[in-house]
């Protein structure tokens, strides 16, 4: 999980009094409907905090989302390099809340919302009526206008994601075993990521990894040890987020595990066989990206009552909620928050569990008749892991690399991780990679392609 260096404080007493007057006439109604209705779209972090953060509250809370389970996205990489199953980062969302009595959970899409009625619509032709709207949608990949490429370089949000790049990255070590063109073979052991962020790094040192350590005795034509890692990221430097130093750090780490960094590196071309940067022609059968988020479409449905940034965000008040709409909250990758000095609140894990928590309390108080307060967010530091025994950190100012800082993104990520069981699992499979330098998710599942054959 990654958070970058802001931190808030309060709003001034001025905001908290403007909006009194506009949550006092927002009253929900205890009519014949009931107690007031709470939609959550979203069973992500924000979407599952703000739900657990209503347990008690007399309200009816029914949480959609189209899947059944709630994802640990920040472990997803790990699925996607075969060091953890997907259920050792995933629980059904119904487990999570089933002894919450005022929670109820359906499988859907939601299509559309329609602001006037407060209502929303289910792929499903069902129309379900709100007083309290949360939208917590989450985000997807932005290939920045050219979609085409999703097919090559696939990224990474969900555990179909996550299965697909495994088979991907372990085929070509396959692929290579079979291939006696030299040339070919090269390509095939050619990998790479787009996107030097949190998840870019993470995903090219687990690559390094496996080449380097899991993989070394067990083929006969090929050693994975000749694989080549290419890192690019358009901006100077990677992790951008963090400070200088430690975007340093992670260069230098990453080269130790066979990554190479290359920055200023602005890809034009993706195709089955390899990547362009301007008229640089790099071959690799295997292309990630791990750069650009596009906030789902459903925030489209609010563009009437808000102004939408080119990401699909929707800007919400330091209270969450659209201006003007205080019954309808954004949170999460679908929200564009500021903080008081004006710095955006980062679209990650940590964040976003706080504005569920936040939305919710402020409904309760909306529904005993008290006014919002704005949100505070809590900076809780930037963590990034580039492989065994390395990692980066900035926390309160201070700056950590190394074993240490590894040890703290393992910590941080188990005391976050939902459910004892996961726990437990995440644990004991971390304890077999560290003294066997296996991975015991190396399975190759799904339709296995034919290896392409390059066009002359």
């Amino acid at each position: 999980m990654v958070e970058s260096a802001s931190r808030d404080t309060a709003s001034p007493a001025p905001q908290v009094e403007q909006f009194v007057s506009v949550a006092e006439t927002m009253r929900p109604t205890l009519t014949a409907r009931g107690k007031p209705h709470v939609i959550i779209i979203g069973g992500g972090f924000a979407g599952l905090n703000a739900a657990k953060g209503l347990a008690g509250a007399p309200v009816k809370v029914t949480v959609i989302d189209r899947r059944n389970h709630h994802l640990f996205a920040p472990l997803l990489y790990q699925v996607a390099t075969a060091q953890l199953s997907p259920a050792n980062i995933a629980q059904p969302i119904r487990s999570i809340l089933r002894k919450q009595k005022n929670a109820n959970v359906l499988l859907g899409e939601v299509e559309g919302i329609d602001i006037d009625a407060k209502t929303i619509a289910l792929d499903s032709g069902r129309t379900i009526a709100y007083d309290y709207l949360i939208v917590a949608v989450g985000a997807t990949h932005s290939y920045f206008g050219h979609d085409e490429w999703a097919a090559m370089a696939p990224g990474l949000k969900t555990i179909d994601d996550a299965t697909e790049i495994r088979k991907r990255i372990l085929l070509a070590f396959e692929n290579a075993e079979n291939e006696p063109d030299p040339g070919r073979r090269e390509a095939m052991l050619t990998f790479v990521v787009i996107g030097g962020g949190p998840t870019g790094v993470e995903l090219a040192g687990a690559i390094g990894e496996i080449a380097g350590h899991t993989l070394v005795k067990e083929f006969g034509n090929i050693d994975p040890r000749d694989a080549k890692i290419l890192l690019l990221e358009g901006l100077p430097r990677i992790l951008p987020m963090f400070p200088e130093e430690l975007s340093a750090d992670a260069e230098s780490d990453l080269a130790e595990f066979g990554v190479r960094v290359r920055t200023n590196s602005l890809v034009t071309a993706i195709d089955e066989h390899g990547v362009n940067i301007g008229d640089e022609r790099i071959d690799a059968n295997t292309v990630i990206w791990a750069a650009g988020v596009q906030v789902s479409r459903l925030t489209q449905a609010l563009q009437d009552v808000a102004e939408l940034d080119r990401a699909g965000r929707v800007p919400v008040e330091r209270e969450l909620h659209i201006a003007g709409h205080p019954d309808i909250f954004v949170l999460g990758d679908a929200a564009s928050l500021k903080t008081r000095e004006g710095k955006p609140v980062p679209g990650v894990a940590p964040a976003a569990m706080q504005e569920g928590k936040w939305a919710a309390a402020n409904i309760v108080r909306a529904v005993n008749g008290h006014a919002y307060t704005p949100f505070v967010y809590q900076d809780k530091g930037s963590l990034a892991t580039i492989g065994r025994h390395q990692a980066v950190a900035s926390v309160k100012g201070r700056n950590f690399n190394g074993f240490l800082a590894w040890w703290m993104w393992m910590v941080v990520h188990v005391f976050y991780l939902n459910g004892l069981r996961n726990r437990a699992l995440v644990i004991s499979q971390w304890a077999f990679s560290y003294f066997s330098f296996g991975r015991n998710a190396r399975l190759i599942t799904g339709e296995q392609p034919k290896t392409l054959e390059k066009k002359s």
